[in-house]
């Protein structure tokens, strides 16, 4: 699977072009993300920039499966560090909770966590397609919780930070 994510990846870099950085200001985006670090799930997720330098975003997940729920959401703030041709770099924070069900040895209990992360990434988006845009991050973050706390390295491929469309 890593290996299709190479391919994709270079492909994506080799479409790039001599255009100028892609302006989001005012615009609207929405895809999905999986960027929870104590809970594995899926993500709908949206951007917001109010202006050229800054992005706000949510992500909620949501899981109902009989004895195995899970529910996520996480909070983003961005500011783009570096505008490249078709690609922004950004540095930022997040902050998010989740709960998911685990079990014990009484039974199944719901378990909750916070996370904060502090983050590094880049938003790129294909020529001709401006609308389209691929996310990849990393960072240091920190889960506390019921499971106690522990600190964690992040590295989020093209495939579980985000794809997103802006409208």
């Amino acid at each position: 699977m890593k290996a299709i994510h190479l391919i994709v990846f270079a492909l994506i870099l080799n479409t790039a072009s001599s255009a100028s950085a892609v302006d989001l200001t005012n615009r609207l985006g929405l895809g999905f993300s999986q960027q929870m670090g104590a809970v594995d799930i899926p993500m709908i997720t949206a951007h917001y920039y109010p202006n050229q330098r800054f992005a706000i975003s949510a992500a909620l997940g949501i899981d109902t499966k009989r004895d195995d729920s899970k529910f996520g959401a996480l909070v983003k703030v961005r500011r783009m560090v570096f505008m490249e041709n078709q690609m922004n770099f950004y540095m930022g924070a997040a902050s998010g909770f989740s709960t998911h069900e685990e079990l014990e040895a009484t039974g199944y209990e719901n378990k909750s966590n916070f996370e904060f992360s502090a983050i590094l990434g880049g938003e790129f988006f294909l020529t001709g397609l401006d609308s389209l845009a691929f996310n990849f991050e990393t960072g240091i973050g920190i889960i506390t919780g019921d499971g106690g706390s522990r600190f964690r390295t992040i590295g989020d491929d093209l495939f579980s930070a985000g794809i997103i469309f802006y409208f």
